[in-house]
């Protein structure tokens, strides 16, 4: 869901939050610079007067804000005992995307034993850790026992936060509806005036866009994104390439193929920018897509090639499937039928092999198509019936309809007229 989105990192114990305050006001006094000099235009006087007196928490993007303009490292700002370090160490890989590393820090604290706050913070790190690895059952145990001990605390804005990655632990298995319901409820809550942190209202938005795409539900996944298009230029760079990657792909559902494009190159030079290569590769294999439906093969297997290539160096064979599973689909464009064959055929092995449903689900409608443009109408209603059992059990209601319509197209097509009324009204009630 976001798992492009990034977790606040920051400083719990009021002993270190004291010590970084005060070495952020010793290099500003020695800078030369005012509090509201240093504050700029993304802080205020009041905030950094806060962080230096220890009352407020320094998140990790304050820290390498006010850094960059006082002239040290962030490093040289957080600087305490190994201990502490360790755990701060840990927030950094997190928030720089190195998540195993971070997984392993988190895990070793735990292993010994921390109750209280410090284990409900360990365990908020390791729940978006093992999110974004796409270990969404892990995640969600720890999001959930992190959120129940700041419940008890009377945390509620750390809870808040916890349920989030809870709902992206749901999200990354496929649970959309939980997805869903999960981040509506928090959503009502910062609607309400609970504040978590710095655009996390703006982060629900986007993230519910991400649900409803993951759902099909892309008309529902524009309105929303539609409602932020005017505030996407205040995002981070990582969270605005994320905003238009999510406008990209729900463009090319909805049918706007242009719009995808253009949405998707402004993604794809921000991802790039910042060596993102994960995001880079999958939205490289969304612009072979909207190529593919442009009628621009060329461009299209460009795109995909490159796709290819940056998830075999990062030996994502979950991602692979996707990228399989296109490229068989431009060869069907092609009317290269056996190798399009084989390429399916190696997009519903590798999705099997990872568990990804989606691509599963994919793949197998793909093979479909496949196989009712070479003659082979029973095989193509066998990989639709599977594909629409898969898509019934995931509970994606927008997953269900588009196979249930690809399947039905195909059998009006064959003069299965019946059967084609029957799963365009089961598509209709869903």
């Amino acid at each position: 869901m976001p798992v492009v989105t990034r977790r606040r990192v920051t400083v719990d114990d009021q002993p270190l939050a004291r010590s970084i305050g005060g070495r952020i006001r010793e290099a500003r006094l020695k800078a030369g610079l005012t509090q509201q000099q240093l504050a700029g235009e993304r802080y205020t006087k009041a905030y950094v007067s806060a962080l230096e007196n220890g009352v407020s928490k320094p998140s990790m993007a304050a820290l390498n804000y006010l850094s960059g303009r006082l002239g040290v490292t962030s490093a040289a700002l957080m600087a305490g005992d190994a201990d502490r370090w360790s755990r701060l160490e840990a927030d950094v890989l997190l928030a720089s995307g190195r998540w195993q590393e971070a997984l392993d820090i988190y895990d070793s604290h735990l292993g010994e034993e921390r109750g209280g706050g410090m284990r409900a913070e360990l365990l908020l790190g390791r729940a978006e850790a093992l999110s974004r690895l796409d270990r969404g059952p892990e995640a969600t145990a720890a999001g959930s026992e992190a959120a129940e001990i700041f419940d008890r605390q009377g945390r509620e804005a750390d809870a808040t936060l916890a349920r989030y990655w809870v709902a992206n632990g749901e999200y990354v298995q496929g649970n959309v509806t939980e997805a869903r319901r999960l981040i509506e409820a928090i959503l009502a809550k910062v609607r309400a005036g609970l504040r978590v942190e710095p655009d996390f209202h703006l982060r629900m938005v986007i993230a519910l866009a991400a649900v409803e795409t993951r759902d099909g539900e892309y008309d529902r996944a524009l309105a929303y994104l539609s409602e932020i298009r005017g505030l996407a230029d205040k995002l981070d760079d990582r969270r605005r390439a994320t905003y238009f990657f999510d406008l990209a792909y729900s463009y090319r559902e909805t049918g706007d193929y242009e719009g995808a494009v253009r949405t998707g190159y402004a993604s794809l030079a921000l991802f790039t920018a910042m060596g993102a290569e994960s995001e880079t590769a999958a939205l490289e294999n969304d612009l072979a897509l909207a190529f593919l439906k442009l009628g621009n093969l060329a461009r299209a297997n460009e795109f995909v090639s490159s796709a290819r290539g940056r998830f075999e160096a990062l030996r994502d064979a979950r991602w692979l499937a996707h990228v399989a599973d296109t490229e068989a689909q431009i060869s069907l464009a092609a009317s290269s039928f056996e190798q399009a064959a084989t390429l399916a055929e190696q997009a519903i092995e590798g999705a099997e092999l990872t568990g990804n449903q989606k691509a599963l689900i994919d793949a197998l409608v793909t093979r479909a198509q496949i196989r009712r443009r070479s003659g082979d109408r029973d095989g193509a209603d066998a990989d639709f019936a599977r594909a629409a059992d898969l898509a019934r059990a995931s509970g994606s209601h927008g997953r269900i309809r588009e196979v249930l319509r690809a399947w039905s197209e195909m059998l009006a097509e064959s003069g299965d007229h019946r059967r084609a009324y029957e799963l365009t009204h089961e598509a209709l009630l869903v």
